[in-house]
């Protein structure tokens, strides 16, 4: 067990109660988003997370991520992970700076769980969407040197009984998506053939489809977003969040799913 009086102390008027960034900020403030940022270390080429996805459906919401991080014209990873459970309804998915990102959200699941654990209880949708906003808000100065992280943010909000999704500025500025939203360099083209496709009251299996095919055609005209990878088996992360919680698919499903698209595609392009 810990030793007790190695535990901070605060005085009623700093203590930081449910929020953990406020907590980093008194006690280990270099582990906040942003910190330490150097002028002359950041013009290097560091890995950067390129195209991700949210789309709501009829009973949640779908979020999926292609798995190929670039380096200037390098492929850094060809299977980074780039959607993440927030909490036990909400997922995160991440564009920008992959090292940044990632930890960004690792402390952002951190403070879900402090808030929980403070509060005794469970943070709104909006006030899950908020607490991100404030961690990008906190990464201004290192976006300002090139390493930016723009994320989306989604889940079932269990008070409205549907999905929801919100998307990020650099600035830390929150704007929720009627329908869907796409993130990084390629999507502008996966937003436009989810527009195409998306229908209101679509169902959870048609969602995912058209997910993977807007990752598809954002890799046909991207070269930063990876496409799938038949001989080594790399197909986008998918994730559903409903009112069961979010789940993430298992790689079987997507190759499937994947693999179904892929034909469909070699067909259209024999008839036409």
């Amino acid at each position: 067990m810990s030793d007790p009086s190695a535990l901070p102390l605060f005085s009623g008027t700093v203590d930081p109660g449910p929020s953990f960034a406020d907590l980093l900020r008194h006690v280990a403030p270099h582990q906040l988003p942003g910190a330490g940022v150097n002028r002359e270390t950041t013009n290097l080429d560091v890995p950067h997370g390129t195209t991700v996805v949210a789309i709501r459906f009829a009973n949640g919401v779908i979020m999926a991520g292609d798995r190929r991080a670039t380096a200037g014209y390098m492929i850094a990873s060809r299977r980074i992970e780039k959607v993440f459970a927030a909490d036990d309804f909400s997922g995160v998915s991440i564009a920008g700076a992959a090292g940044p990102a990632v930890e960004m959200v690792k402390l952002f699941q951190v403070q879900l769980e402090h808030y929980e654990k403070v509060q005794g209880e469970v943070l709104s949708l909006e006030g899950k969407a908020n607490q991100l906003g404030q961690l990008v808000r906190a990464n201004l100065p290192a976006a300002m040197q090139g390493l930016a992280v723009v994320p989306l943010f989604a889940g079932y909000d269990t008070a409205r009984e549907r999905g929801r999704v919100f998307s990020y500025d650099v600035t830390g500025g929150r704007y929720e998506e009627l329908d869907f939203q796409a993130q990084g360099s390629g999507s502008i083209h996966a937003r436009n053939w989810i527009k195409a496709g998306w229908i209101e009251g679509m169902s959870a299996d048609d969602a995912i489809s058209l997910a993977i095919a807007s990752l598809f055609a954002a890799a046909d005209e991207d070269v930063a977003t990876g496409g799938p990878d038949l001989v080594r088996r790399i197909f986008p992360t998918v994730a559903v969040i409903d009112a069961d919680g979010y789940r993430a698919l298992v790689d079987d499903d997507v190759e499937t799913r994947s693999q179904q698209l892929l034909q469909g595609a070699e067909r259209g392009g024999r008839e036409s």
